[in-house]
Order: C-alpha cells, then sequence, then structure tokens
C-alpha cells in the first residue's frame, strides 16, 4: 500500500473517477467520524450519497475500501513532503523540515493521526506484523532524497543512503509509536532540535571531521 503511495506521488497520479473520488472523500470523513472498526460500507453510501451496490463495485470489501483511503492519505504526506522540503537552503535544513513536517503531518492527520492516538497498539503491530514492509517502504523514500542530495553534490558520496534513511526513519517511527516524556513533538524547535542533533550529523561519511 505504501510502495503504491509512494510511487504514485512521485509520479503524480491522479484519479479522474469522481464517484470513486466522492465515495473516498466520503469514507475518510467517515472513518474519521465514527472510526474504522466502527464504520459500515453502508454508512460510507450514505455519506456518499450513492447505493452500497455503487459503492461494491469500486471497493469489493470493507478492507479494500479502507486500503485505498489510507494509501491516499499517505500519498498526500509524500506529495507534502516533496513541499515543504523545497523552502530549505541547505541539505541540514531539508532534513530539520523533513523531520519535523513528517511528524507533524502525520499526527495531524485526522485519520493516521487519530489511528495512532485511539488505538496505538493496532498502528505498532501494523509496522511490526508486515515483515518489515512498511518502514521499508518509508526508507526507500527517503534513500531516494538522499541519492538526489548525493546527486547534487550536496551530501559525500561515501555516505551509505539506505543505512542512513533506515536510521531516520526508525527513530521517526519510535515517536508516533512510543509517547516521550522528554521530547515535546508538539513543539517544532525541541523536534528540530532532535534532527540538528541527531540526523544531521549522519550526513557526513564515518571518520570524516564535522
Amino acid at each position: 500500500m505504501l510502495e503504491r503511495a509512494y510511487t504514485e506521488a512521485l509520479e503524480r497520479v491522479d484519479d479522474h473517477d469522481d464517484t470513486r473520488t466522492r465515495i473516498l472523500d466520503a469514507a475518510y470523513e467517515q472513518f474519521c467520524r465514527m472510526g474504522i472498526q466502527r464504520s459500515t460500507m453502508e454508512d460510507v453510501a450514505r455519506r456518499a450519497a450513492v447505493s452500497r451496490i455503487t459503492v461494491y463495485r469500486r471497493f469489493a470489501t470493507k478492507d479494500t475500501l479502507v486500503e485505498h483511503v489510507v494509501r491516499r492519505e499517505f500519498r498526500r504526506y509524500f506529495d507534502q513532503f516533496l513541499i515543504d522540503i523545497e523552502r530549505a537552503e541547505t541539505v541540514a535544513d531539508r532534513v530539520v523540515l523533513g523531520f519535523v513536517s513528517s511528524l507533524r503531518a502525520i499526527r495531524g492527520n485526522p485519520l493516521i493521526g487519530g489511528l495512532i492516538a485511539a488505538e496505538p497498539d493496532l498502528f505498532v503491530s501494523s509496522m511490526t506484523n508486515d515483515g518489515g514492509r512498511t518502514l521499508a517502504t518509508v526508507r526507500q523514500f527517503v534513500a531516494g532524497q538522499l541519492r538526489h542530495e548525493q546527486r547534487a553534490g550536496t551530501v559525500d558520496r561515501e555516505v551509505d543512503a539506505d543505512r542512513v534513511a533506515e536510521m531516520m526513519v526508525r527513530v521517526s517511527a519510535s515517536f508516533l509509536a512510543i509517547p516521550s516524556h522528554l521530547i515535546d513533538l508538539d513543539d517544532d524547535e525541541q523536534v528540530a532540535a532532535v534532527a540538528r542533533q541527531f540526523l544531521v550529523p549522519m550526513l557526513r561519511p564515518p571518520g570524516k571531521p564535522h
């Protein structure tokens, strides 16, 4: 699911099926208001002002509908991430801004952030029970950005982009999954300070001076 969202964000894939978009919008609102488990396909159809058959024609099961709604939210996250880092002038600033905007966007998302807050066990299990595919996909996204920096000459080519991206993603995931009693994730300055102190130094090859 994340792999497709990532690919669609990079390729700027658009959906021109108005009815499908209308159903996804309705499902998103329904899931945000009532939660995924308490919502039915009938609820979504009613909110979208379409028949239940119309919903099932485009999404065969509720699980399929949930997957598409969540995938669209992650695609929006990837889209916004790429927009946010364009504002930064240096690679260090891009790492800091990307880290801050990522945590803010995911935690602030009414659906995904609400799931983390209301059902943290479900969120954690979704990351740990998929064989690492979720983290691997986000790592692929971050590593791609680091390789872009390497091609531009802003990050040393000796830096292992995959390994650095892995560590960055795992730091982000831990903050999302486990509440911190030390870092206020609602304070962008505190989150940025973490990125500057611990993430930015990863951009230097081992053994090279600061």
